[in-house]
């Protein structure tokens, strides 16, 4: 919280659960080129390590120049090796099979492999300056470089140069790719205020082209700006495919064996080369997952490269290129054939054509009717060899059109246009399915001497509920004193100390340590249980305010105690906890929380019990999905205002009904 902490406050978290169901850039935009140096490329590894090396020695412009250039070998890297993949399969393209079997039949086809692969040894020799083998990095430093951890040193590297604009590009870059870092976020909006400059550019350096292309075009297509949607879109699908051919092409690398120790393997020729060669297939048709994934997600953009056809077919209508409007809409049919919309948009594009045009001679996209014949011959192989080889593969449904994860809000097949009672031309959306339970409120709360404070309307959200007087002043006493003897410094944060900011220091127990601990005599059994008992009664009130037709479980109980470090308070402007969601990732600069690990996806309802306001600052807020705008803050001098009003005469209470938020 921005406001100052000065005594240590001491909650409850209380994360709950329900059952699970019963059920089983534009167009034109400049691209980075990469800047060629002099002499053999040297490995990405040995510069990262060295950048890494010269960072922690406090050496930060050799760090920035280190790191900088193992950025530049790992892009050169991939080109050099999707360059060298294009050229030596279009000089030693493999034959067709011969007329009839015969001794020898196989041959012509060993040739060109031999030759394919001695075209690419001697390319890749070449072109990086020395032998492939100095390029072999460790699964770490892959992981590192897929995670985007060097911009994670070069923006402090950076910011020590007081190179702003730069460390903020790199710490953005990271970000991206790490969403639930709320560190870095604080570190930009921290380098936007020394900047004064609220809006200062955000650049993702390892943006994928042809992501930020369909962006733009969505962006387009919601502004009703048609042309240049198509202009963007058209963009996005040249350069997914070419992505999808480097994708591919990295696929093609050395493989591990998981199941066998390499020095134990004793397959024979047709044997190694069907483990390998699947294993290759397998990577290569997850190309459509790993295009559609944006960085540091674990799901795919549901039904990504349908989506851009399906975009087109109504943007080409709305600017009168009918027939280009029914290639699409073909098109996006080879992926769902049964999408009711769409059958009626190629109904009516046809009936809008010139009397000279044939119908029956508009085929479906050659881009996408290509993709989509060699993808089921890709899925029929592995399922077959699967079959046959015996090891497991579950086909994913690539093309799915519904859930949580649609990141459009609108699908064009039923696009919202004013004029829907355009004659013949379908209007219906397609929407992501409700959760399966009312959402209700306003049941009893059970306990007597509850008091009812803010409702969900009141604090401008959904199942959201504000009470005071659940526990009693001799109870909050007993616990701050069951507190003091079993807390331990970052329990349940791997023992870091500041695990959220470092202007404070982060004590916490859980109710399992709680009772251990009264069992072994270390605090009063009764006290222990009390902490038991009062989570109990939390977790009964949630399901009783709410009326939930199930029971709640819980997922995690800590107590928790927060104190402000001496000497750290006068100046901060930091968050005494980032703002987060538990069962998803905040997404601030998509405006979305994505469903998946490391989130606590199966979390329903979390409760939270203050036990004392001795403190300043901790107030409680709700914001939108950019994590900044403020919908509710509700602040401890108002909420006891309130109290006293409505309980004249009454003992002054020591709940703070402040969320951690």
């Amino acid at each position: 919280m921005r406001e100052r902490i000065w005594a240590p406050p001491l909650l409850l978290l209380l994360p709950l659960l329900l059952p699970p169901p019963l059920w089983g850039g534009p167009p034109d935009s400049p691209r980075r080129e990469l800047e060629l140096e002099p002499g053999p490329l040297q490995p990405f590894d040995l510069l990262y390590a060295s950048g890494a090396a010269a960072y922690y020695s406090g050496d930060y412009e050799r760090a920035v120049r280190d790191l900088e250039a193992a950025l530049r070998s790992h892009r050169r890297l991939r080109e050099i090796r999707t360059r060298c993949a294009r050229h030596c399969a279009a000089r030693h393209p493999l034959p067709p099979p011969p007329p009839g079997e015969g001794p020898g039949a196989e041959l012509p086809l060993f040739r060109s492999l031999l030759g394919r692969a001695r075209c690419y040894r001697s390319c890749e020799t070449q072109r990086l300056g020395g032998p492939a083998s100095r390029h072999r990095v460790s699964e770490d430093v892959r992981s590192d470089f897929q995670r985007r951890v060097p911009y994670n040193y070069l923006q402090r590297a950076y910011i020590k140069l007081n190179q702003l604009e730069k460390a903020v590009e790199a710490a953005h870059t990271f970000f991206v790719a790490n969403p639930e870092h709320m560190e870095m976020q604080q570190n930009i909006e921290n380098y936007r205020a020394t900047a004064g400059v609220e809006a200062l550019q955000l650049v993702d350096r390892e943006a994928k082209p042809h992501m930020e292309s369909y962006n733009a075009g969505v962006k387009h297509y919601e502004a009703d700006d048609f042309e240049m949607a198509i202009r963007h879109f058209e963009q996005a699908l040249r350069e997914y495919f070419v992505e999808d051919t480097e994708c591919r092409t990295l696929c093609e690398g050395p493989q591990r064996f998981e199941e066998y120790e390499y020095l134990g393997y004793k397959a024979g020729l047709y044997e190694a080369i069907a483990d390998h060669y699947m294993q290759v297939l397998v990577c290569q048709h997850e190309c459509v997952r790993e295009l559609a994934t944006r960085p540091g997600r674990l799901s795919p953009i549901e039904n990504f490269l349908p989506l851009h056809y399906d975009y087109l077919q109504f943007a080409y209508y709305r600017v009168g290129e009918y027939v280009k409007a029914l290639e699409c809409a073909k098109a996006y049919l080879l992926c769902h054939p049964d999408d009711e919309d769409v059958l009626d948009n190629v109904d009516y594009y046809e009936s809008l054509l010139d009397d000279s045009i044939d119908p029956a001679s508009i085929e479906a996209r050659e881009d996408l009717t290509m993709f989509v014949k060699r993808h089921k011959l890709e899925s029929e192989l592995i399922k077959s060899a699967a079959e046959g080889l015996g090891f497991s593969y579950t086909e994913p449904n690539y093309w799915i059109r519904y859930g949580g994860r649609q990141d459009e809000n609108r699908v064009p097949s039923g696009v919202n246009v004013e004029g829907a009672e355009v004659h013949g031309f379908s209007m219906g959306k397609k929407l992501s399915p409700k959760i399966d339970r009312d959402l209700r409120e306003g049941g009893p709360l059970l306990y007597e001497n509850i008091t009812f404070v803010y409702n969900s309307e009141q604090l401008n959200g959904t199942q959201r509920v504000l009470l005071d007087n659940v526990l009693s002043e001799e109870q909050c006493r007993e616990l701050h004193s069951v507190a003091s003897g079993i807390m331990l410094v970052g329990d349940g944060y791997r023992g870091k100390t500041s695990p959220h900011t470092p202007n404070e220091k982060f004590e916490g127990a859980t109710v399992l340590k709680a009772l251990k601990s009264g069992y072994e005599g270390r605090v009063p059994l009764k006290s222990a249980r009390l902490f038991y008992d009062i989570s109990e009664k939390a977790r009964r009130i949630v399901e009783s305010y709410f009326m939930l037709n199930s029971t709640l479980y819980f997922s995690y109980t800590h107590m928790v105690c927060r104190t402000a470090l001496s000497g750290q308070q006068d100046r901060r402007n930091d968050l005494s906890h980032p703002i987060h969601a538990d069962n998803c990732l905040l997404d601030p600069e998509a405006n979305e929380c994505w469903k998946e690990p490391p989130a606590y996806t199966f979390r329903d309802y979390s409760a939270l019990l203050y036990m004392n306001d001795d403190f300043e600052g901790g107030e409680f807020i709700f914001t939108e999905m950019d994590a900044k705008t403020v919908t509710e803050r509700i602040q401890a001098d108002e909420v006891i205002a309130i109290l006293d009003q409505e309980q004249q005469g009454k003992h002054e209470l020591n709940i703070n009904p402040k969320d951690e938020l």
